[in-house]
């Protein structure tokens, strides 16, 4: 086969994996916290020729139900998290092909610091790096960085095109071949292949110049996972690599189809990857009692805390049974497209707080779809799913660590190999390479340049044209 997966692990810097519950398995690692830890899944998603490790994040620990963090830090709720750049540059060091993402908030950070941090760990890791673009989700990480309340969720988006703008254009202010770091003439870079941004908009201001030349793979891949309406637009504009949550293949069909057509729009064609949570082991009868045991260790604290950190809606203020009004359901300004989902599936437009936990499967195995069996068996589902038309690859989650990657690179990945449905080299050293991406264009000379002693008001109208220009170029 010409067409071949994508396949990504799913991290968290974390005391459990995207399944909370996974922390309570006999089999899960309790040092979460070392080096160790980290640099072992790395290893093994290479052994396995994954495409890149990818690490989730949020900004605060799930609060939010009840108002209450004692709960979360009681049963281990995603109760702790370390940063998740530290724990990745880990991670890559140890590791000389797999690509390593991060998920970063352009809510509460600068645009000029992101696109510094992953510069930088790009130049580290040799072209390996990736960002998971996000808006932050609530309150709670409101808080913590001095606000009172999060931004509603169409705002966020605004602030985040521009954020995009920022970053890429401070990205692409150094040309190929800036640096001559020549001993003999004493000439370290070019100047005039250095630009500054000097950016001026609705939320950001940046002068620049960057202080980070370019990578070998010229910036980190983007990846993006938006999927309500205005996510979706956010996702094709800027996404070089798409993240989805399908509940089943039926609509995976569907929702696969409709966003590569949003895609083909822009004139672009990105790779979308579901994520799933896979169950494998040497028979099916073994997997199907791993599978029942895994899914025994959820609690119902876990869907609940999880939903109110989501949604950004405390659960604990509304009886299970009373449907949300339409007002309440418009209030929600969390991930919206979990709301649609439920409204979805359930198929009653006002569902009520045991629908949300039934149909979104908020914190059990039922949040996202399950292979579970031989070896021979999940790759048969991961097959269907690819050559029928839901999906490019998928996110590989993990129901207990480090147990599911060992298992998956043990005996699914052989499996997919022999089909040829996977590959069994990288196709390079930089991540745009192994993804088939090509490397973006640095910026080139502007046109106008400053005059030495200008006016406020030429200062002014200069730095708009040089802002317009330089995000034309940037973006």
């Amino acid at each position: 086969m010409t067409r071949q997966m994508k396949l990504i692990g799913f991290l968290q810097a974390q005391n459990c994996s995207n399944y909370p519950a996974s922390w309570r398995h006999p089999d899960s690692k309790p040092n979460w916290f070392s080096r160790d830890y980290y640099q072992e899944i790395g290893r093994t998603l290479e052994h396995g020729k994954f495409h890149l490790a990818f690490f989730d994040d949020r900004l605060a620990i799930p609060d939010r139900f009840g108002d209450d963090f004692r709960e979360t830090i009681r049963h281990g709720v995603r109760a702790a998290k370390l940063d998740p750049v530290s724990v990745a540059l880990t991670m890559g060091l140890a590791t000389e092909r797999l690509g390593i993402g991060v998920t970063y908030s352009t809510t509460y950070y600068e645009p000029f610091h992101v696109a510094r941090v992953f510069a930088t760990m790009d130049l580290l890791l040799n072209g390996r790096a990736a960002w998971n673009v996000v808006t932050s989700l609530n309150d709670s990480e409101a808080a913590n960085f001095g606000a009172s309340q999060h931004l509603s969720h169409d705002l966020r988006y605004d602030r985040a095109d521009e954020f995009m703008e920022v970053v890429l254009g401070h990205w692409n202010s150094w040309e190929d071949g800036a640096v001559s770091f020549d001993r003999e003439s004493g000439l370290f870079a070019d100047p005039a292949k250095v630009h500054r941004l000097d950016h001026q908009g609705q939320f950001f201001r940046s002068r620049g110049p960057f202080t980070v030349p370019r990578s070998r793979q010229g910036h980190p891949v983007i990846i993006q996972a938006g999927q309500s309406g205005r996510g979706k637009t956010f996702a094709a504009r800027w996404g070089e690599l798409i993240f989805v949550i399908y509940p089943n293949l039926d609509i995976a069909k569907k929702q696969y189809a409709d966003l590569k057509g949003t895609l083909a729009k822009t004139g672009r064609d990105i790779s979308i990857a579901p994520a799933v949570y896979p169950v494998v082991a040497e028979t099916q009868a073994e997997a199907e009692d791993k599978f029942a045991a895994i899914s025994r260790l959820a609690k119902p604290i876990d869907a609940l805390t999880l939903l109110s950190e989501v949604l950004n809606y405390d659960f604990a203020a509304k009886p299970m049974d009373e449907p949300f009004t339409s007002d309440e359901l418009a209030s929600i300004s969390g991930l919206q497209a979990i709301r649609d989902r439920v409204v979805s599936l359930s198929g009653k437009p006002n569902p009520t707080p045991r629908d949300f936990v039934q149909f979104s499967g908020r914190g059990t195995l039922a949040e996202l779809p399950t292979f579970v069996g031989s070896p021979k068996a999940v790759a048969d589902q991961m097959e269907r799913w690819f050559c029928e038309g839901g999906c490019d690859g998928f996110v590989v989650a993990a129901t207990h660590v480090p147990g599911t990657y060992q298992d998956f690179v043990r005996l699914v990945v052989p499996e997919l190999q022999r089909r040829g449905l996977f590959q069994r080299e990288y196709q390079g050293d930089t991540l745009r390479e192994n993804l088939g991406l090509p490397r973006p264009q640095a910026a080139q000379a502007p046109t106008r340049r400053r005059a030495s002693r200008p006016d406020s008001a030429g200062t002014e109208r200069g730095r708009r044209e040089r802002s317009k220009q330089n995000q034309n170029q940037g973006g």
